[in-house]
């Protein structure tokens, strides 16, 4: 699919018409992303038939769970999103740093199950994809292909991950236990950086019909659904804060480059707000500040390219974050010396602490990203930066191990945690931050032009298009269109109104 000819009609009947029967013999409902919006008014009868149903089972009632607003638990609703805002003892800023925890999303623990939502259903509901025939094929570097496999199964579908071969151990665990087939699980060469050879893998997949890529770099869906349910969750978050402070500001939303589809949420919060966006990338693969490359350990972030759903010219900062600090936070908030330096010789309350464990290596390289630019822009105590971990630290223990196996064979005492602390937290400086202007704006739009046109083929006038705000904010009109097309569906399978 052309992913600028996006649906808002039915393009195939008989292949909607399988569809439609596919659902309706698996009793399926699909939620409307209104719902995912305004899940604790719009679902809240639906949570009372979910108690018996675990959030990570491969249950498609779990759909009902792909949004921003369960509990702890995950077994209930909140009126505010989870999340954690951090204290000036450990972020050295007078800033409010608050942090939107994606490990509440059902299945992965992480918000990518909402992308992967967001980019199946207006196919599935438009007849471009038959779920009794199609594979869906998920090109990512962890979290996005485990929310499609989580989708495709609870849907009855066929699907494929396409992911590096050197991400984390607990990401192929979980895909192991959640493919039908050990080949759904393609390994392409390489890590977090490698993202060109995934496309390779797709272009090669494409070339059988029954493979729909369904790729988060250029799918406008993906933005879209980041831009009105995270948008509107992390909007939520900001008022609830607002309550504690009359005079907040909503000074800066941060998030890490990745496929872009969570910074779109900042074109919501600064049609709002006036909020300044921040994209976050790592200083091994400087890709957006310095036209660089590399490789590095921050999974989740994404590189060498520029995603074709990233609304460059609506962003206002890149900060590049290390590696080496992310990799010596997550030792320091996750081994049992670190937490204790943390919360006996700084007063991190034991609430903090346990919220720390949500914040994976990307929310980690986040919360960096905001402590820079509240330094850089002198951000006083009701100015509010937002930013999500889309993930947390369970990912990634067997990374953690790997650190301490190299940094510390003798373990993490006190004295090595202090270091961290001091190391990593304390004296975080302002360094490869870029305040962007017009003329880096269109330097780093200029820069996807040899992926998306050169390499995969996009027109140029199409690719020309994203330079003006006017294409970004017309693509909302699709929400409606989508959800009208939704409820038709569920109408059809005759589960309009059932979970």
């Amino acid at each position: 699919m052309n992913p600028f000819q996006l649906p808002e009609e039915i393009q195939d009947r008989s292949t909607y018409d399988r569809a439609v029967s596919h659902l309706r013999e698996a009793g399926i409902r699909l939620p409307l992303l209104s719902e995912l919006t305004n899940a604790p008014q719009a679902l809240n009868d639906v949570y009372e038939k979910l108690n018996q149903v675990h959030a990570d089972a491969p249950d498609p009632r779990n759909l009902y769970r792909v949004h921003w607003f369960n509990d702890r638990a995950r077994t209930g609703l909140t009126d505010t999103p989870e999340f954690v805002r951090l204290p000036k003892a450990l972020t050295g800023v007078d800033a409010q740093i608050v942090v939107a925890l994606g490990d509440r999303f059902p299945m992965i623990g992480a918000h990518k199950v909402l992308a992967a939502y967001g980019c199946l259903v207006p196919r599935l509901v438009s007849g471009a994809f038959d779920p009794g025939h199609h594979r869906a094929v998920w090109p990512s570097t962890g979290n996005y292909c485990r929310g499609g496999i989580a989708i495709s199964r609870i849907l009855g579908c066929h699907g494929v991950a396409v992911l590096p071969e050197g991400m984390s151990r607990e990401r192929f665990s979980w895909l192991e236990k959640w493919v039908s087939d050990p080949q759904d699980i393609v390994r392409t060469p390489g890590t977090e950086s490698n993202v060109k050879e995934i496309y390779d893998k797709c272009e090669q997949l494409s070339r059988d019909p029954q493979n729909i890529i369904v790729n988060q770099f250029s799918e406008f869906s993906n933005y879209l659904v980041h831009r009105l349910v995270t948008g509107n969750a992390l909007d939520r978050i900001f008022q609830s804060v607002s309550t504690s402070l009359p005079n907040a500001r909503l000074a800066g939303f941060i998030a890490a480059t990745g496929s872009a589809g969570t910074l779109g949420a900042g074109d919501h919060l600064k049609s709002r707000y006036g909020t300044r966006i921040v994209a976050v990338e790592p200083v091994e693969c400087p890709t957006l500040l310095y036209n660089g490359f590399g490789e590095h350990n921050i999974q989740g972030v994404g590189d060498k390219h520029v995603p074709l759903i990233h609304n460059v010219m609506n962003t206002d900062f890149v900060v590049g974050v290390s590696d080496y600090d992310s990799d010596g936070i997550n030792a320091l908030f996750n081994t049992p010396a670190g937490r204790n330096y943390l919360h006996q010789r700084k007063g991190i309350s034991a609430e903090i602490l346990d919220a720390l464990t949500s914040l994976g290596f990307s929310g980690i390289a986040n919360v960096l990203a905001a402590i820079k630019l509240a330094k850089y822009l002198s951000l006083g105590p009701e100015d509010v930066l937002i930013t999500v971990a889309t993930d947390g630290s369970a990912l990634y223990q067997t990374e953690l191990q790997k650190w301490l196996s190299l940094e510390a064979p003798e373990g993490v005492d006190e004295t090595l945690s202090a270091e961290l602390y001091g190391a990593h937290l304390k004296n975080v400086r302002v360094d490869h931050l870029l305040e962007l202007t017009e003329i880096d704006r269109n330097r780093i739009f200029n820069l996807g032009y040899y992926t998306w046109v050169e390499q995969q083929g996009i027109n140029i006038q199409d690719f020309e298009r994203r330079r003006h705000q006017t294409f970004w904010n017309q693509l909302e009109r699709l929400i409606p269109t989508w959800d009208a097309m939704i409820e038709a569906f569920n109408q059809e399978t005759a589960q309009s109104g059932n979970a």
